[in-house]
């Protein structure tokens, strides 16, 4: 899992979020309110309404536009499934195709701790084979 973690508040804007995903280069971010977590927004997720009209031409500014007229709230998966950390690799691969997410937040008490990524379970899978 990777535990330092960013993450959103429901006063970010998704402009705050399209920059930390290429800044960081990452592709999901756990979105907070104190420290419990509310949602998950998705590099996918901006994408999407990013090219809503396909047959529009799309020019950054349009693009902006897009991220400009929402909130992270309204774009992001509410609610999302939380493990802790003492989950197996096989639990957490299971919870992750079953669903077919590319996430999961872990959590200790109610508060962010990490998450866990498809990419990281392939890197774990690869370093078994080093």
């Amino acid at each position: 899992m990777t535990t330092n973690v960013i993450a959103l508040t429901l006063n970010n804007s998704l402009l705050d979020a399209e920059q930390l995903f290429k800044s960081y280069k990452i592709r999901h971010i756990p979105v907070v309110r104190n420290k419990d977590i509310i949602g998950i927004l998705s590099l996918t997720d901006l994408q999407r309404i990013s090219f809503t009209d396909i047959n529009q031409e799309h020019t950054p500014e349009t693009e902006d536009t897009y991220l400009e007229n929402l909130s992270v709230e309204q774009v992001m998966v509410k609610d999302p499934i939380q493990i802790i950390s003492s989950k197996t690799i096989k639990e957490v691969a299971e919870i992750l195709s079953k669903n077919e997410f590319h996430a999961l937040p872990i959590v200790e008490d109610h508060e962010l701790i990490g998450i866990v990524t498809t990419t990281d379970l392939l890197n774990y899978m690869i370093a078994q084979y080093n």
